[in-house]
């Protein structure tokens, strides 16, 4: 009875979380233009969305940041992950639980202490600092960079030093031994870290939203502006289209760290 009851329990949670976005999904294909009135099925609504100027460039700037923040913490994630497996533990322990920390600081708070340090922290440094694409660029960056390193270490860590340690032997200097044996089998897990954070960069809504300019609307807060004065059949379309991108990114990093780990012996899924 107990285990019914939980059953029970979590389905309703469940449909709790999930059934609005699918009912935005469903309302997004709607032909007619009543937001609650089904009135047959029809793509019309993602070509208006994608011919209204306004979306476009919030789309614009979206995927300008996702895709600038990936590139730059899957560099700094990966030097990080890399000198993190070589430090003494003394040196290790504070970095490590700065990383955790960043990950589980809520969202909220980690925007408005972005907001204060690119106001008062440039204040202070004599550093004019206008909100825009670069501030929303450097708060996500802080963020994702800890996501990267955490999966980056774990498939470094797993996949041991012996070959490494034979490109030593045989000669190889470090950045030889690194361009020709250590990327390439970090290649992995550094696309699958990209990937992980140019979704939860391009979705994001709450670190965007402190640290934003007048100029630089993401489509998350276009959407949030657009809502506030209720919901169009557009607004429904351009939903499902971010939830469409960001379902294909987790996908493509799940597989990607899914045959990683089958090419470790199915030990596992790295940082999983």
């Amino acid at each position: 009875m107990a285990r019914q009851l939980l059953r029970v329990h979590v389905w309703i949670v469940y449909l709790f979380l999930y059934a609005p976005i699918v009912v935005v999904v469903v309302l997004a294909f709607n032909r007619g233009s009543q937001v609650l009135f089904w009135e047959g099925f029809s793509t019309r609504w993602f070509g208006e969305a994608l011919r209204n100027p306004e979306i476009r460039d919030a789309l614009r700037t979206s995927l300008l940041v996702a895709g600038l923040n990936a590139v730059i913490a899957c560099v700094l994630g990966t030097l990080l992950a890399l000198s993190l497996s070589r430090m003494r533990v003394w040196l290790r322990a504070p970095i490590d639980a700065l990383a955790y920390m960043t990950l589980v600081t809520p969202e909220i708070v980690f925007g408005i202490s972005a907001l204060i340090f690119f106001v008062e922290g440039g204040k202070r440094l004599g550093v004019d600092s206008p909100l825009g694409i670069w501030t929303i660029v450097a708060a996500h960056v802080v963020f994702n960079t800890a996501v990267v390193t955490l999966v980056v270490r774990a498939r470094f860590v797993g996949m041991g030093q012996q070959l490494e340690e034979a490109s030593y032997d045989l000669g190889a200097g470090p950045l030889s031994t690194f361009r020709q044996v250590t990327l390439p089998r970090l290649a992995p897990a550094i696309l699958a870290g990209g990937l992980l954070a140019f979704t939860f960069s391009f979705d994001d809504f709450y670190t965007s939203f402190f640290v934003a300019g007048v100029d630089s609307q993401t489509l998350p807060l276009y959407i949030f502006g657009k809502v506030r004065f209720g919901i169009s059949p557009e607004i429904n379309a351009t939903a499902a289209m971010i939830l469409g991108v960001t379902l294909v990114a987790i996908a493509v990093a799940y597989l990607v760290l899914r045959r990683t780990g089958q090419a470790r012996g199915g030990a596992g899924l790295p940082g999983v």
